[in-house]
């Protein structure tokens, strides 16, 4: 296995372990709030400093990533998550707790700006590697919650942070010997440079680029924080059972991750904005109507709104691979993580600002508002010149 290879798979497997991490806590809470005489929601805010720290951390990581070692700031990214969460089957208070928590959140901001700009500059087929790593960090969000509560059934709390943290030291070892420092060279095979505009259109690019980014990632949290709440308020006349909603959501989920992939392939054989604006222009009309639909109706739209707003990451994060050279990618990369988990973090309070004033037939048609910005960034993309299919 030559190392462009090698390198792809560990960044997969950094992605699931980035999205695993950040969501234990998530899980766990429940069980570690009694244990400090606590209730779930004082407990909870103990998490929010490692949530900042995970999206304005890219920041720097990025930078040092091009500028020091991409190689390097991934096995950092290893060996320190792999510490840092070992280091909370320790802590014996909720400052300690937090301390902990936010060296999580420092640690898992390396991933997405270093560990994208790295699969970028290995693959050729940048699309379709783009759709398999976004299915690696849902299947992290995913498995989390059912692991941890699994562990936390069976092995308690703080098992549920040293297993995985033991085996992420595991694997970090095994990625600062697989992959030589050499890696920190431009691969041949790199997809950097493969995108074709005039240089007078850039602007348009960098525009719709942050208009996209902004939007979208709002649209993307909005959705997927409300969907196991709009689930129980809706689909009450199906089922009130938690298992039962809890695997529609996964359901809805995975047609998402699978649409990754598919949107990725697709990224490969046709222009950007041939697969960009028709994405853009289904979620407004499918959340108009989610937000008087219910039951199995509901189901059906939901499941194409997450697919589309699944595949506007791969979407997003192949635009910036392929308009960046490679010596600026990680920045390119951190200013585009941080731009969207900020967005990110905001849209958490304006689900539940629209959801007081209106319920979700409000929100959703807000949301779907929004999606109009979003069209705008698709029209105003320029097409690429002598695309190759």
């Amino acid at each position: 296995m030559d190392h462009s290879k090698k390198i792809v798979n560990y960044i997969n497997i950094a992605h699931f372990i980035d999205h695993y991490a950040m969501l234990i806590f998530a899980a766990a809470v429940i069980v570690i709030a009694p244990t400090f005489h606590m209730s779930y929601g004082d407990l909870l805010p103990y998490a929010t400093p490692g949530f900042i720290a995970f999206g304005a951390g890219s920041l720097l990581s990025g930078w040092l990533g091009d500028k020091w070692s991409r190689r390097n700031m991934i096995g950092i990214f290893f060996i320190g998550m792999g510490l840092a969460l070992v280091g909370i089957a320790f802590i014996h208070t909720p400052m300690q707790l937090g301390v902990m928590l936010f060296a999580v959140g420092v640690v898992a901001s390396i991933y997405h700006p270093v560990g994208t700009a790295m699969l970028v500059s290995n693959v050729d087929k940048l699309g379709k590697e783009l759709g398999i790593n976004g299915m690696w960090g849902n299947f992290g969000v995913a498995s989390s919650a059912l692991v941890t509560g699994v562990i936390n059934q069976y092995f308690g709390w703080r098992a549920a942070f040293w297993l995985p943290g033991s085996l992420v030291l595991v694997i970090g070892l095994m990625f600062l010997y697989d992959i030589p420092k050499s890696a920190d060279k431009v691969s041949k095979k790199s997809a950097a440079g493969t995108a074709r505009v005039p240089k007078s259109v850039m602007a348009w690019v960098v525009a719709s680029l942050v208009i996209t980014i902004i939007a979208s990632s709002i649209t993307f949290n909005s959705v997927t924080v409300a969907l196991p709440k709009i689930f129980q308020e809706r689909l009450s006349a199906l089922t009130s059972n938690t298992a039962v909603l809890g695997a529609i959501t996964f359901l809805v989920y995975l047609f998402g991750s699978v649409s990754q992939y598919v949107i990725g392939n697709l990224l490969d054989k046709h222009s950007l904005k041939s697969v960009f604006l028709p994405l853009a222009l289904v979620v407004v009309p499918a959340l108009f109507l989610a937000s008087t639909m219910t039951d199995y109706g509901l189901i059906l739209l939901t499941i194409v709104i997450i697919v589309a707003v699944f595949g506007q990451v791969t979407v997003n994060d192949t635009m910036l691979g392929k308009y960046t050279v490679d010596e600026w990618r990680g920045r390119a990369y951190s200013a585009r993580f941080f731009l969207g988990f900020t967005a990110a973090g905001l849209s958490v309070g304006l689900v539940s600002i629209l959801y007081n004033q209106g319920g979700f037939d409000l929100m959703l048609k807000s949301i779907a508002g929004l999606g109009f910005i979003t069209i705008l960034g698709a029209l105003i993309f320029p097409r690429e010149k002598d695309h190759i299919s």
